[in-house]
């Protein structure tokens, strides 16, 4: 079993405070505020953070289904949309995927990024959240 970690500090009140975030493996360590979260100030959010995540998952397994399919993929490229709302609580998640897939058409690709968007393990850790796709190939 593979076990990862990360951690955050977060010093001060919610408005005026402020923290950073670091990936266990030191490859990401940054800053966040209530501006970076919940307006446009500089710095990342949980919310980015998960998005870069699932994003990277959702690339990773959908490259797995289309392998085992016969479809090796020359490049996946996913963005994830994590919308933020009242409460605070994470509202949507809108993934938008792009596939080189040589000898793979449309259908095919909305197909395994569906399955993708179901199967991946961030993707099933975030199931309580709805999720929006959008996949096409180029």
């Amino acid at each position: 079993m593979t076990i990862r970690e990360s951690s955050a500090i977060w010093k001060g009140n919610l408005k005026e405070g402020n923290g950073t975030m670091r990936l266990g493996s030191g490859a990401y360590e940054g800053s966040y505020t209530y501006a970076s979260r919940f307006e446009d100030g500089p710095g990342t959010n949980p919310e980015e953070l998960i998005g870069a995540a699932l994003s990277g998952c959702f690339s990773m397994y959908l490259a797995l289904i289309l392998s085992k399919e016969g479809h090796t993929p020359t490049s996946i490229s996913t963005t994830a949309k994590v919308h933020l709302g009242e409460g605070p609580k994470i509202t949507l998640i809108e993934l938008s995927t792009v596939g080189d897939v040589p000898g793979c058409d449309q259908k095919t690709f909305v197909e395994f990024a569906e399955k993708a968007k179901k199967g991946c393990p961030v993707s099933q850790a975030l199931s309580a959240v709805d999720r929006k796709l959008e996949a096409r190939l180029i």
